[in-house]
């Protein structure tokens, strides 16, 4: 087995015993990146140079006996929505094309004290407003599964990238299931921690209420590892909690005995692909099998969640992005020759050329819900139905430790085929939107394959029980084969390193 198969606790532990270094790990995968990167088009920037020099500083520290920690020497890849100093940040957007910020995101800062490697920076549907990852402004991602489908999104790039070894994890982020639905997509574990649990500070924002950054990886244990790495108070967020934080590996016993699991009934409905439907009961029957208490219950207002979404979400959007105006930073249009535009012009002009369909479309959507004479009768009666939905969480937690459903409703489709119908494509999201509104903490698992594809099972846990999430998660994993499974991906040719780093 190649190194870049492996996950990041069993690298960690061949460099513990001093059988690899972690210069031979960055090596493995980005040979692996040069291999197949061609056909799945995971990386907007690969930072070679970069992710060479600081495997090779974790192994001189090594060298001196100096302790490193679980994550020191394994390779990540980031999202490109998370700032990165010195590397070019896009957002996959033609209006953030030569953005280099000067600072870190604290989740980036975190890995690179834990001693990460980052091999690059991952794409992503523009400004993360998509689930497909065909909306990056330069290329669309391809599911190595089965390269002719999508690999979900807007996280398409992170998970297509762990899926086919060419990260051993990564960083997304989730502001509808951004990294559950992709995850499901390309058969790998996908975690949303709770709202204000992880820094947002230097994540590029989309919709500040439901934006977390979460980790994509191959198993349970390494996404335990990833939020210990990333989890804790972050002064400079100031939605962020100030808590203890446990060491979430200390959940993972295997044991789940008793533990009350509710169906969400609403969320196996005619919406849900039948042969997906049979998979996911399968995998509720094994929790049942391993000593949870499985009762059906019912989610009354789960059915408005994807549509106050697509009023919240796309309000905040046009808020965030309206400082992307050519003025403060940013691209900005060009002035024709002998023609000086005037400010009015250059605003239109820069918002037109810079931003592409999709975020064209919520930042309309988000104007309008929030404009005079509409904002009570969309965006206040949103907000009031998002309670709606969090009181609908709280009371199903009173009886139950953990809320278990389908990620998402269909299996990866082809590239292109829904590209025209943008509410075909909301729905995708249909069973992780309620999560965010909530603000809660969730976990897509591989549970199954239906006709050779990966299909996701989410699990749900009230505010700040991440743990009791990666417990259920790893007695579950433990007992069934499916996160061994990887895509039978060769690569047709090297492909030339993207141009970055």
């Amino acid at each position: 087995m190649e190194l870049f198969e492996l996950t990041a606790h069993e690298l960690a532990d061949l460099i513990r015993r001093g059988e690899v270094s972690a210069e031979e790990i960055a090596d493995s995968v980005l040979r692996r990146i040069d291999q197949v990167e061609e056909d799945v088009r995971a990386y907007l920037t690969v930072t070679r140079d970069r992710a060479l020099a600081a495997a090779r500083a974790v192994d001189a520290r090594r060298q001196k006996e100096e302790d490193s920690g679980p994550l020191a020497g394994i390779p990540v890849g980031l999202k490109d929505n998370l700032c990165t100093q010195g590397v070019r940040t896009t957002c996959a957007s033609r209006m953030l094309e030569n953005f280099v910020p000067p600072y870190n995101a604290t989740v980036v800062e975190k890995l690179y004290q834990a001693g990460a490697v980052v091999t690059g920076k991952l794409n992503m549907d523009e400004f993360a407003m998509g689930s497909t990852t065909e909306y990056s402004a330069f290329f669309p991602t391809r599911n190595p599964w089965d390269l002719s489908r999508v690999p979900g999104g807007s996280s398409g790039g992170a998970a297509a990238a762990v899926a086919a070894g060419e990260a051993i994890y990564a960083l997304g982020s989730d502001t509808g299931g951004s990294i559950r639905q992709p995850a499901s997509f390309c058969g790998v574990v996908g975690m949303k921690p709770t709202y204000g649990l992880v820094s947002r500070y230097g994540l590029v924002a989309f919709a500040s209420s439901l934006d977390q950054v979460g980790s994509l990886t191959k198993d349970v244990r390494d996404c335990a590892l990833v939020l210990n790495a990333i989890a804790g108070h972050d002064p400079l967020d100031s939605t962020s909690v100030p808590m203890e934080v446990p060491d979430y590996t200390s959940f993972l016993t295997g044991e789940m005995k008793g533990k009350r699991i509710g169906v969400i009934k609403e969320m196996f409905d005619e919406g849900l692909d039948p042969e997906m439907a049979e998979v996911v009961k399968k995998g509720v029957k094994k929790l049942e099998e391993l000593g949870g208490i499985v009762e059906e219950c019912s989610f009354p207002h789960a059915e408005y969640a994807i549509a106050i979404y697509y009023i919240i979400a796309p309000a905040e959007a046009s808020s965030n992005l309206a400082r992307f105006d050519g003025i403060r930073y940013g691209y900005r249009a060009n002035q024709e020759e002998g023609k000086e535009l005037d400010l009015q012009e250059l605003y239109l002009r820069t918002r037109s050329e810079g931003f592409g369909p999709e975020v064209k479309r919520r930042i309309l959507v988000g104007t309008y819900a929030l404009s005079s004479g509409y904002y009570d009768a969309y965006y206040l009666k949103a907000l009031k139905v998002r309670t709606l939905i969090r009181e609908d969480y709280r009371r199903l937690f009173q009886n139950f430790d953990l809320l278990v459903s389908p990620t998402a409703p269909c299996l990866p489709f082809p590239l292109g085929e829904k590209l025209d119908d943008p509410i075909v494509l909301y729905l995708a999201d249909v069973y992780t939107v309620p999560v965010n509104l909530a603000g809660l903490p969730a976990i897509s698992l591989p549970c199954g394959f239906v006709r050779g594809l990966p299909v996701g099972m989410q699990l749900i846990a009230p505010a700040f029980k991440e743990g009791d999430l990666l417990q259920v998660a790893y007695a579950f994993e433990q007992n069934t084969p499916y996160h061994k499974e990887r895509p039978p991906l060769q690569g047709k040719s090297p492909a030339e390193a993207v141009e970055g780093g």
